[in-house]
């Protein structure tokens, strides 16, 4: 595997765990409501989902960075493991653009990472 593709997987997997903290411990603070476009109002409603969507990017994280440590040990599984991972973001990232065209920038942030650390550990198959 090259650098490349553990620097970008290891990069994404950083990201989603950042965005898990906003979303599951700091999703009512006025600078995450800001990031996410979020009323004061609506973050209370929204806070049980959006501490839900927090967990579920910690756990691409994870998956992510399991198959990254796994590389040198288990390369197929971990090549798995890590695509896995950083599959799933980047497919995430795809529904959220296409779901909503206003969303771009927040496609691309979340989305442009995982892209290149897919690229990276498929050219490596």
């Amino acid at each position: 595997m090259t650098i490349f593709a553990v620097g970008f997987a290891v990069l994404a997997a950083a990201l989603h765990v950042y965005i898990f903290v906003l979303e599951s411990f700091r999703w009512t603070e006025p600078s995450t409501r800001k990031t996410f476009g979020v009323s004061e109002a609506d973050a209370r409603v929204l806070a049980p989902m959006a501490y839900n969507q927090g967990f579920y990017n910690l756990f691409l994280a994870i998956v992510t960075l399991v198959g990254v440590a796994m590389l040198r040990t288990e390369h197929v599984g971990g090549s798995a493991l890590a695509l896995a991972g950083t599959g799933s973001m980047l497919a995430a990232a795809i529904v959220l653009v296409t779901h909503d065209r206003t969303m771009v920038r927040a496609a691309l942030t979340q989305g442009t990472l995982p892209a290149l650390a897919v690229l990276f550990l498929l050219l490596e198959l």
